[in-house]
């Protein structure tokens, strides 16, 4: 009888110690876990300090000759001659980011507003795929786009309504190609803000009477405001660092534009056309470090603005 329970009780420290083993295991597992992805997003923050960091150092020797006003509010771009003035640059991406943003930021909150609201689930699995191949499209692929059927329209078609003669390249065109770059980045952002509104206030509101545009505009819009306003802020940080599709329709001409039929030289064309080919000169190579440094900062500084927009929209639904 003895013998029976001393060997029970054995069992039972036996299970004990096995249970214990499990769980010191998996905790163990899940702190290394948590530790490790502590680690890496500490990492990823440090890496976006070190870029900048690196930029201001590459770009520090242009500052021995040059004040910061001169480089940003001059025109004048003659690297040979110690001239850098960044001015036609800025505005050419300010130019090419608004022309973009304003034509299709009406049809991308259209295109979220009828699929969350009006379509049909056979009308989304067609959509959805498109938007999908959309946003999935090399930047090289839109550049030629852009260059076959873009370009010829604007210097055949369009121009000639307004000007004597355009080539094509032109801030428009780099407009057109950046738009649809962004639409599925937009359509997708939209969608997933008016997905997260409550049921409530649509049931709300058709219960009083109201109909289904009148629902969206007054209720779902109107909700939706601080969210469509970061998830522009976010596709304007997006667009103002594509580079190759911009390159090949803007016609990259270093003067300020005064009209959307004028040529322009965004900051990411000047980089990729010219560094690497500079790199002889000391004074060239820091002006191409300080242009990323300005595309780097503003990207920044629009990233944080969407991201507590969004923080303070997620909140206020919680």
């Amino acid at each position: 009888m003895q013998d029976s329970e001393i060997q029970k009780e054995l069992t039972e420290k036996e299970e004990q110690s096995a249970v214990a083993k499990v769980f010191n295991y998996r905790l163990v597992k899940e702190k290394t876990a948590g530790g490790l992805m502590y680690i890496l997003t500490i990492a990823s923050l440090v890496l976006v300090v070190v870029m900048g960091i690196g930029l201001y150092l590459k770009s520090a020797p242009i500052f021995e000759e040059h004040s910061l006003g001169e480089l940003i509010f001059s025109s004048n771009w003659r690297p040979l001659k110690g001239q850098f003035g960044f001015m036609p640059f800025i505005a050419g991406t300010v130019w090419v980011t608004v022309v973009a943003v304003l034509w299709v930021l009406p049809i991308s909150l259209l295109t979220a507003i009828f699929l969350t609201e009006y379509a049909k689930s056979y009308v989304k699995k067609y959509v959805f795929p498109a938007l999908d191949i959309l946003a999935g499209l090399p930047s090289v692929i839109y550049g030629v786009w852009g260059t076959l059927l873009i370009i010829p329209w604007i210097s055949n078609k369009f121009a000639p309504h307004f000007v004597d003669f355009s080539t094509g390249y032109t801030v428009l065109a780099g407009g057109i190609v950046l738009g649809v770059m962004i639409l599925p980045l937009l359509v997708s952002l939209f969608i997933e803000i008016f997905s997260s509104l409550p049921t409530e206030l649509r049931d709300a509101s058709t219960s009083l009477g109201a109909t289904k545009w009148q629902t969206s505009k007054k209720v779902v819009l109107k909700k939706s405001f601080p969210g469509i306003m970061a998830s522009v802020v976010l596709a304007i940080s997006r667009a103002m660092g594509e580079t190759i599709a911009i390159l090949m329709v803007c016609g990259n001409l270093p003067e300020v534009p005064r009209s959307i039929l004028d040529a322009c030289y965004p900051i990411p064309a000047l980089i990729a056309n010219n560094y690497g080919e500079m790199l002889s000169l000391p004074q060239y190579e820091a002006a191409l470090m300080f242009a990323a440094l300005i595309l780097f900062v503003v990207v920044l500084v629009f990233n944080v603005i969407s991201r507590v927009i969004l923080y303070r929209v997620e909140k206020s639904y919680a």
